[in-house]
């Protein structure tokens, strides 16, 4: 038996299917692959199958993974990829597998950059209104959590942000706490900026890279 880290990206349309139907879907393409997929025993057995920290939905990814067990340990890497591809969507592509390295409950942020669209607003007045609000003392947002609503302050998270103006809008390029002990959204920098500066922008959100306690990579 065999433990593989299946990295794959979330992009495109990808982006507005929820983690179930995700789920559903690396279930099928393995299962339409072929590939030697390790299950459990007992009397209901189910394919071992689990990922590192699920998307929000309307969020994309280009360094997602799923973890899986293989029960052929002969296959190689270059031959998992193929056939993933070969039954999967075009916006989720695999583009490696490794041996884990790290453990999903060991992740603590995640890096992600947003692009805001400006429309007929100025992006370098934009931009600086938002670098503005982010240098306050405090930023509240209402954040939905499974005890309820409550008022967050995003001011102590935004030390690794930067807001950049571009061609047709606003970069935005943050590091965010995830995970199971904190997470940040950052949908709620777009809820902050729409609270605070009356902008309603519309946002194309990826996340880029996870990270330890430690800010080393997550493998």
């Amino acid at each position: 038996m065999k433990n593989v880290r299946v990295w794959f990206k979330k992009i495109g349309t990808a982006r507005y299917i929820s983690h179930l139907d995700l789920n559903r879907c690396m279930l099928r393409a393995v299962h339409k692959a072929k590939i030697p997929l390790w299950y459990t025993q007992g009397y209901n057995p189910h394919a071992f199958i689990t990922f590192a920290l699920p998307l929000s939905l309307g969020i994309g990814g280009e360094r997602e993974s799923m973890d899986i067990k293989l029960n052929d340990d002969e296959i190689t890497r270059e031959e998992l990829i193929a056939k993933l591809n070969a039954a999967l969507p075009d916006d989720i592509p695999v583009f490696d597998a490794t041996e884990p390295v790290m453990k999903p409950g060991q992740i603590a942020y995640a890096s992600y950059l947003m692009n805001l669209e400006t429309k007929e607003q100025n992006p370098e007045e934009t931009a600086a209104a938002i670098r503005e609000l982010f240098s306050r003392e405090t930023v509240m947002v209402p954040k939905h959590t499974k005890n309820g609503m409550i008022d967050l302050d995003l001011k102590p998270y935004l030390n690794l942000t930067e807001v950049v103006p571009k061609e047709d809008g606003v970069e935005i390029s943050t590091v965010l706490p995830a995970g199971s002990n904190m997470n940040v959204n950052p949908a709620l920098l777009c809820d902050a900026i729409k609270k605070y500066l009356q902008m309603d922008l519309y946002s194309d959100i990826q996340r880029i890279d996870l990270y330890n306690a430690d800010f080393k990579i997550f493998e």
